[in-house]
């Protein structure tokens, strides 16, 4: 009998698998709506292609993969001596990462163009955005057992400026969602405070701005520190300098008395945020200068702290304090697109998803599907986010989250794994470009007054 049970609960898993989305999740969100329960089922087919990627660069692993076609080998066996110390374990674990983070990025790229201009789930292809979970995840599989037979070539060369580019629109693209987290924190708590009539929502609004520019503070006291030397690292002491002072002009800007009338939510507890999130940014631009003196986690001949053994006796470098928080915020601004639409229209508008429905229309649709114990199409009318853009976004996480496993090291035409200028200017150049954005947002209301920027 229990067999029996048993194998009954398989066939319904398997039936939900070639099913909807709804029927995924529906014992752990049975009243949530269509679009975010697929958005949420695709965003667990990227985590488990990064976590493949972490087991990958684990020294266990990294020793079997010498068995496979592009094992680091040339002439006769001998293995490679790397730039950096690091031999060839190493390598190959960032070279699995290359591939595995391909295979998901292809993945994604083939729903990004098959999705295009759906406008409601009334569309066929709606119906393989929001279902058949088990088909996609054979076709990840084998594009995944693919990718690793690609002949090595100049593969991880090329792949590596596609890393480059994607990991620059998606740092954007973090600063974007920031700068919407913030507003919408902001414009909530000026609320509360005005409802409840406390001084409370003001206090905390002001604890957590002086938050957030002490650690700014901080940051930067830390980066002289151990980022720059007296008589060197000139570019790093410049990139510090520079952008300390551009987050202090946009600061600066935020309360200025024009930007206050044409926008009454905006203040400094956004731009503290953007402040440290463009001192996050600075960190992890200095953490890739090609310069032992300038660079702490620029890897060195092996010390404890940065390389562990591995089985078969070589050393392979490991993660540095850069990649486990870039990691960190990877995760939680990847959740953010899957889980939530914005409450302002530029922000829906440049993510291509619609504005939150009010509570009331939410009520009343669970109630019209709570019997039935299953998340309920909500895109009958029209689709609330872009299914392509959703998926192009999830093509630029891949190659983001490429580049910050590998700390954003090169393989050479040597086959060596190098730390580059390139990863330096863009990552700057994104800090830029966010402080950029996000003083057009102050503003824009002023110099094009003519436009509804509320």
């Amino acid at each position: 009998m229990g067999a029996c049970l048993g194998a009954c609960s398989v066939l319904s898993c398997v039936s939900c698998l070639c099913g909807s989305a709804p029927c995924i999740l529906c014992g752990c969100c049975p009243s949530s709506p269509n679009s975010t329960v697929t958005r949420l089922s695709f965003t667990a087919f990227l985590f488990l292609g990064v976590l493949v990627s972490i087991i990958m660069l684990s020294p266990s692993v990294e020793s079997q993969l010498h068995k496979l076609p592009w094992v680091c080998e040339e002439g006769a066996g001998t293995p490679i001596i790397l730039q950096g110390h690091i031999d060839c374990g190493s390598l190959l674990g960032h070279r699995a990462v290359y591939r595995m983070c391909f295979a998901t990025a292809a993945f994604f790229f083939l729903f990004t163009l098959f999705m295009i201009c759906v406008r409601s789930s009334r569309d066929p292809r709606a119906a393989v955005q929001n279902g058949f979970w088990f088909f996609k995840f054979l076709i990840l599989v084998g594009i995944t057992v693919g990718a690793f037979y690609i002949p090595d070539g100049s593969f991880s060369n090329v792949w590596f400026y596609f890393g480059v580019v994607g990991s620059f629109l998606f740092i954007l693209i973090q600063l974007v969602l920031l700068i919407d987290f913030a507003h919408s924190w902001n414009q909530r708590w000026l609320g509360k405070a005005e409802e409840c009539d406390s001084r409370a929502w003001y206090a905390g609004l002001f604890f957590f701005t002086l938050l957030f520019y002490t650690l700014s503070i901080a940051a930067v006291t830390l980066l002289f520190i151990y980022y720059t030397q007296p008589g060197t690292c000139y570019e790093g002491k410049v990139f510090i300098s520079l952008n300390l002072t551009l987050c202090f002009c946009v600061s600066t800007v935020a309360v200025l008395p024009k930007v206050q009338d044409a926008q009454p939510n905006s203040g400094l507890l956004q731009a503290s945020v953007i402040t440290l999130y463009t001192m996050f940014v600075t960190w992890l631009a200095l953490s890739s200068v090609p310069d032992q003196k300038c660079n702490p986690h620029l890897l060195t001949r092996f010390s404890n702290e940065t390389i562990l053994a591995g089985p078969d006796g070589y050393e392979t470098h490991w993660w540095d304090a850069p990649s486990i928080v870039g990691l960190i915020i990877f995760i939680l601004c990847t959740l953010f697109i899957g889980l939530r639409s914005s409450d302002h229209r530029q922000v829906n508008s440049l993510m291509q998803t619609e504005e939150c429905p009010s509570t009331l229309e939410v009520t009343q649709q669970r109630q019209v599907v709570e019997c039935q114990g299953r998340a309920f199409d909500n895109e009958q009318d029209a689709v609330t986010y872009s299914y392509s853009f959703f998926h192009f976004c999830l093509v630029l996480a891949s190659l983001h989250i490429m580049m910050t496993l590998t700390s954003w090291y090169r393989p050479g035409e040597t086959r060596k794994m190098i730390s580059t200028w390139t990863a330096v200017w863009v990552k700057i150049c994104a800090s830029w470009a966010g402080l950029l954005l996000y003083l057009w947002t102050l503003v824009a209301p002023l110099l094009l007054p003519n436009r509804d920027f509320s």
